[in-house]
């Protein structure tokens, strides 16, 4: 390391480099699965990678991140990486690698035509659903068969937005290690837990089990989701309201379904109610992203209004 705490070591310039070869190898599943890594792209979402890298090793945890490539361009533009750098091993992250790459390296290990200038190669962060429901969660998401890296990504962004307590990924929905869901949640992936492989009903039971209800989020269901945020609200004031088929301030697990389909037949048996996003102009409906953050959202503001 120099006074900055960069890397002494000449920078990679080589795309066609054996080492090259082997990060870039992390953009397949296959790889990831077998190695237990995968790759982190952009100063944004390696920047909450190596947070919670450091985090995790002052707790007495394992490491999140094995090796940082970055241009020197981009660590001149932000300073803020050297003085993580520092700190991580100040933390005891001595095995943390960290190396310059030309733009040209940095592409070869990408799946982007442009890289960000950094990449970091990190371990595997998910965690056993029972570790979840120990912390007694209030607002938890399952993905069913959501099949779009954007969109999984873009909904464990928004559950992290609201505080979500974990989200949850069925044996069928898409790989959330995949190079472009790690991009979409933008950091996220690193704020709260994951739990993936999960059987949808495996998960509905052990929830109903600790306390939680659960709803599926529905087009076509029987309840208004403006209607359940309004009762909430007239509860929080203490104003009289026809009882509630569901009080939105209670733990839930919220069920989201893939893209096309929506939930199907068999998952929505699994749900206490099903819960429909009213749509007062012309458009169809809403789209998965849309409709899960508006649901998590609805949780989230009942659960902390003033009681």
């Amino acid at each position: 390391m120099n006074r900055e705490g960069r890397p002494l070591a000449d920078a990679m310039t080589n795309p066609r480099a054996d080492r090259v070869k082997d990060v870039a190898k992390l953009v397949g599943r296959s790889s990831r699965t077998r190695r237990r890594q995968f790759l982190v792209e952009g100063p944004q979402a390696v920047r909450e990678a190596l947070r919670a890298h450091r985090d995790c090793l002052v707790a007495g945890g394992t490491a999140v991140v094995d090796e940082v490539y970055a241009s020197r361009e981009c660590l001149d533009r932000y300073p803020e990486f050297d003085e993580f750098f520092e700190s991580t091993q100040e933390s005891g992250g001595s095995q943390l690698q960290m190396r310059i790459a030309s733009e040209l390296v940095l592409a070869a290990m990408s799946d982007t035509v442009k890289p960000q200038g950094i990449i970091a190669v990190c371990r595997f962060v998910d965690v056993p659903l029972g570790e979840v429901l120990a912390a007694k969660p209030l607002l938890l998401a399952l993905l069913c068969r959501v099949q779009d890296p954007g969109n999984a990504g873009t909904l464990l962004r928004a559950a992290d937005a609201a505080g979500a307590d974990a989200v949850i990924f069925s044996n069928s929905s898409v790989d959330v290690y995949n190079p472009k869901a790690v991009r979409s949640t933008a950091g996220s992936l690193f704020h709260l837990p994951v739990v993936l492989g999960a059987d949808p009903s495996t998960v509905a039971a052990l929830c109903r089990k600790a306390g939680l209800g659960v709803l599926a989020a529905d087009g076509y269901g029987a309840l208004n989701l403006d209607q359940l945020q309004d009762e909430s609200a007239a509860r929080s004031f203490e104003q009289q309201t026809p009882e509630s088929a569901y009080q939105l301030e209670s733990p839930t697990l919220w069920l989201f379904g893939n893209e096309a389909q929506g939930l199907s037949a068999a998952e929505l048996e699994l749900v206490d109610h099903r819960v429909a996003v009213p749509v007062y102009g012309a458009a169809e409906s809403l789209n998965l992203g849309t409709a899960g953050t508006v649901c998590l959202y609805a949780s989230a503001r009942a659960q902390r209004r003033p009681s």
